[in-house]
């Protein structure tokens, strides 16, 4: 056992996937309704950090501290690029990501 009982999943990075995955969508359909298109280079740092997360919220996963940092890494600068219309969320789920990812290294490294 790893002192999380027998959680399948974390709740904190499926939040930050679940928010991440549902900003993305809301960001194609708002760029729709306005009649542009959305940026790849954004709409794919919101899906990249959206499947680390969800990686990461695998307690038996290897190296998932470091998929979500990653994942809050690329969430915190798409969170401050888009802070006057969809950011604050961005941001929010980028420092839930690095304050989880933080407190899973302190546990793993912990005797």
């Amino acid at each position: 056992m790893n002192g999380r009982g027998d959680r399948a999943w974390d709740f904190a990075p499926v939040g930050v996937a679940v928010a991440a995955g549902t900003i993305a969508i809301g960001y194609v359909r708002l760029m729709d309704a306005e009649g542009d298109s959305p940026r790849a280079w954004f709409l794919g740092g919101l899906v990249v950090a959206s499947v680390l997360a969800g990686y990461g919220a695998v307690p038996s996963a290897p190296r998932r501290a470091e998929a979500i940092a990653v994942s809050g890494v690329i969430l915190m600068p798409l969170g401050i690029l888009a802070m006057f219309s969809i950011g604050l969320p961005i941001l929010i789920a980028g420092v839930v990501a690095i304050a989880f990812a933080l407190k899973t290294r302190e546990e793993s490294v912990a005797p």
